[in-house]
């Protein structure tokens, strides 16, 4: 299963002691296929570094960028379907351009892809993923 992870649910899984962790310990069980752009890298690396500092951000990030089940996408198309938070789109994008089954998000901008019947792309929160996974 190919997905594609909003960075609010990345930061919130990475710690063991968070309720949230099994969505990271899943990852690097290869459990699911994590789909990234460069810009979803940057961003990732922006956010961790604000809140856990340069050196664990590192940590997160070679260890994405090393899986072997980390998806490279290339984004050949925007689709701009958030006006509202543009910067969302590049997630959206991944999303198509990966095959993703889901955006697992926190997010609440991507909601109105609910109402998008093509391309479709479905939203769902880190809750309802974690139960996914443990099934």
């Amino acid at each position: 299963m190919n997905i594609v992870l909003d960075t609010n649910i990345l930061l919130v899984s990475i710690s063991p002691r968070s309720q949230f962790y099994p969505i990271f310990k899943s990852f690097e069980e290869e459990a699911y296929k994590l789909c990234v752009t460069t810009d979803i890298l940057m961003e990732y690396e922006e956010i961790l570094q604000q809140h856990v500092g340069n050196a664990l951000a590192s940590v997160v990030l070679q260890i994405i960028e090393n899986a072997p089940n980390t998806i490279l996408v290339s984004r050949y198309y925007e689709w701009n379907l958030i006006p509202n938070d543009p910067d969302d789109n590049k997630f959206v994008d991944c999303a198509i351009a990966g095959n993703a089954k889901y955006i697992v998000s926190h997010d609440n901008h991507f909601n109105l892809l609910r109402a998008i019947d093509f391309p479709k792309v479905s939203v769902i929160g880190a809750e309802e993923f974690t139960k996914e996974l443990e099934n």
